[in-house]
């Protein structure tokens, strides 16, 4: 892409823009599960199954590599399929070092999935380099980070612990789902490969479900290529086509999510009610100037606990506007109990050592106007004093 293009421009025109045979302002949908072949081995722009490669699928791809500043993308049935994907670059008997509050769902697959063939794993505190460096043993390969990470916002510094990582021939992936190439690029800042859900911001309507990857270089463009070919966990044509035209949007939206996280923390953050709160957004709050050094701004994920004489459940009960769901990143706000959804799958005593407890709500401000959802997070908190 050009130098000249800032990213609001390369969101609308950048990967495969538009349709050169038709002149269509937007790449079809190309619904089909196969292509005519000219001859034995003679494809016709090496096009020959959906599975290998679609041409709506392909734009998406390149998409992403674009905004993430990488060599090569690959879209995904689903976050956790692309977090599986990239699972699969190791083999038995390695080690990865996961950021120790990462999403419940990355945690379950190497606990209860890739166990099964002896890939291990250890929770970390990536946001403590010596913590890092003490862990790294010989079968350690990578280091999967989460910044800000799902649900308490930690944030690790993505190019110290890729340094770190690099001086000892081990990956870094960075799960940048709850930044978006809008606000963060971790393979700028040393990281080797990029996992999105989707889902979340990029789609930006909770109308599909999809995952992304980009990787830095083309080795390892190539060894990713296979898996996502011979495991076959690809994105459809459809969805791949929404995903685009959600992706087209996403500076605005981000932008107004952004404003309307940054005004519920501070309210929150003064409200008696709230015990504490996690956002990165707060310049007195930790690890806000290492992301400021390495993202655009503290994103719009908010968590917050309640203090001990007002009731969650009855919180959640009480909202009008905001939603109780799994999920974040879409239009309208949604709120999450992570102790019994989200990171349900990591054992409790883990979860209350790392602070995920019962009075934790997790908060994805949507794009409502601002004075509603304050009205609508006072009054359920009202209503839940016990």
């Amino acid at each position: 892409m050009s130098n000249l293009k800032h990213i609001e421009t390369d969101l609308i025109h950048a990967g495969i823009d538009g349709d050169s045979f038709t002149g269509s302002v937007n790449v079809p949908i190309y619904q089909t599960s196969t292509y005519q072949q000219d001859g034995i081995g003679k494809t016709r722009n090496g096009w020959e199954y959906s599975r290998t490669g679609n041409p709506t699928r392909f734009a998406l791809e390149k998409l992403i590599a674009d905004l993430e500043h990488g060599s090569d993308g690959f879209a995904f049935a689903s976050g956790m399929a692309a977090v599986t994907a990239v699972l699969q670059l190791f083999n038995s008997g390695d080690k990865i070092l996961i950021t120790n509050n990462v999403y419940g769902g990355t945690y379950r697959v190497l606990d209860r999935i890739f166990s099964r063939f002896n890939l291990s794993f250890e929770s970390v505190d990536t946001s403590n380099p010596d913590h890092v460096r003490q862990k790294i043993t010989p079968d350690v390969k990578a280091i999967w980070i989460e910044s800000p990470a799902n649900p308490l916002l930690t944030i690790t510094d993505l190019k110290l612990i890729s340094s770190i990582a690099y001086e000892n021939q081990l990956l870094t992936i960075v799960d940048n789902t709850f930044m978006t190439p809008y606000l963060q690029n971790p393979l700028d800042l040393g990281a080797d490969i990029v996992v999105h859900s989707a889902t979340k911001y990029l789609g930006g309507h909770s109308d599909l479900i999809a995952g992304l990857v980009v990787t830095k270089d083309s080795a390892l463009g190539k060894e990713l290529a296979f898996i996502q070919n011979a495991t076959g966990g690809v994105l459809q044509p459809f969805d791949s086509f929404l995903l685009i035209r959600g992706i087209k949007t996403l500076a605005l939206r981000m932008d107004r999510h952004v404003e309307n996280a940054v005004k519920i923390a501070r309210h929150l953050d003064n409200h008696p009610a709230i015990k504490k709160i996690y956002y990165p957004g707060l310049p007195y709050l930790p690890g806000y100037e290492i992301n400021r050094r390495q993202a655009k701004n503290g994103g719009a994920m908010i968590s917050f606990e309640l203090k001990k004489e007002y009731n969650v459940e009855q919180f959640f009960k009480s909202l009008q506007i905001i939603r109780l769901a799994e999920s974040l990143g879409g239009v309208e706000s949604l709120v999450c109990h992570p102790a019994t959804m989200t990171h349900a799958s990591i054992p409790e005593d883990l979860r209350n050592q790392l602070g995920i407890i019962q009075n934790l709500i997790r908060l994805s401000p949507g794009i409502e106007n601002i004075k509603d959802l304050i009205a609508d997070l006072n009054q359920a908190i009202t209503r839940s004093k016990v």
